[in-house]
């Protein structure tokens, strides 16, 4: 078989290997996007498009219901962990095994055997998700072909160690700074301790009691907190700037510009001189009480929970669409250069799924 094509005719956990196999580094998706884009195109029950190295493949049954399969095609940089390699225990090593190319071969494995699903189906596979949020072709499509990723509900295949996690919790990054004046440290007297100043806002963090507000019967666990702080000139001068970087991670019951509210009446009486955004992300809700979110629970089993971190459910919930992470790798083992994942997972994701498009 020619390095450059895929066998849908593989079983999950094979077609994981070949993919693992199948080097797709952020930015360098372009040969595993024409791949994927090959073997679906000769699927004749698919429409396929493509925007980049994106590619949407979507049945047009006129079933009353859209489902949204989706998982980002790319990995972090190979750690010496491919070709991937299968040990005895049944265990499937190498990179992206876990984050998340087990996942997309679950994808592929639905879109090439189940041509008549009881729902309309829409598979998605994007690149960039590894690095910055501007990259990301799910973003992009979003933006260019927002008809592409319309549905009613969504499973991003995301490792949750076969378990369903449930939209996902917002992330603010701010930079809060304090102003000064420099003097010598022998002379401190003379100048203003920039650092110093930042006191009220440390005190704030620490004080500060964080909300766990529960939605669909999920507990999410809010948490603003100090990350990194820059200041000094030399260890004789007294500083005259100084800058708290600060990271609020927010329930998926709060939107952005209530969160950023949120956030500067925290600190609006604790000396900041400037307040600076330096990234974004909104919160997803886990839309478990959605028909569609009911028949998958019942399908999949296990109990629903909370997704604490931030995933691309959110750029689902920014286009209307309820979505859950549900994938069979372990995000523990992400971007590790041990990163593996058991074939038993594999598979049993890919049953879980046939039987609730199926059932």
């Amino acid at each position: 078989m020619s390095e450059n094509v895929l066998d849908l005719t593989l079983d999950a956990p094979a077609l994981t290997a070949r993919l693992v196999d199948f080097p797709s580094v952020s930015g360098e998706e372009k040969p595993l996007a024409d791949a994927i884009e090959e073997a679906l195109r000769a699927l004749p029950h698919l429409t396929v498009d493509r925007y980049g190295n994106n590619v949407v493949a979507r049945t047009r049954l006129g079933r009353g219901e859209r489902i949204i399969l989706a998982g980002h095609i790319d990995t972090v940089p190979i750690a010496g962990n491919v070709p991937s390699r299968l040990d005895d225990d049944g265990v499937l090593w190498g990179c992206g095994t876990s984050d998340m190319k087990s996942g997309v071969a679950v994808q592929l494995r639905i879109a090439a055997t189940v041509p008549e699903p009881n729902r309309d189906l829409t598979f998605v596979f994007y690149d960039n998700e590894e690095v910055a949020a501007h990259l990301n072709g799910l973003g992009h499509m979003a933006e260019a072909h927002p008809d592409w990723l319309e549905g009613d509900f969504a499973v991003l295949l995301e490792p949750s160690d076969g378990e369903v996690e449930g939209g996902c919790q917002g992330t603010l990054r701010v930079f809060l700074h304090t102003t000064g004046e420099r003097a010598h440290s022998a002379r401190s007297w003379m100048g203003s301790n920039a650092i110093h100043a930042a006191a009220p806002i440390l005190a704030r963090l620490a004080a500060y009691e964080p909300r766990r507000p529960v939605i669909d019967g999920l507990e999410y666990r809010e948490g603003l907190n100090a990350v990194r702080i820059e200041a000094g000139v030399a260890n004789n001068v007294i500083p005259d700037a100084c800058t708290v970087v600060v990271n609020y991670r927010y329930a998926p019951d709060r939107g952005e510009e209530e969160a950023l509210a949120h956030v500067h009446e925290v600190f609006a009486d604790c000396g900041v001189t400037e307040f600076t955004v330096d990234d974004h992300s909104g919160a997803a809700l886990p839309g478990l009480s959605h028909p569609a979110a009911a028949a998958f629970m019942a399908a999949v089993g296990g109990t629903a929970q909370p997704k604490f971190g931030w995933t691309d459910v959110s750029r689902f919930g920014a286009l209307g669409v309820p979505a859950v992470n549900y994938g069979p790798g372990d995000a523990l083992l992400a971007h590790k250069r041990d990163e593996h994942v058991a074939v038993e997972r594999i598979t049993h994701c890919e049953n879980r799924l046939r039987d609730w498009l199926t059932g």
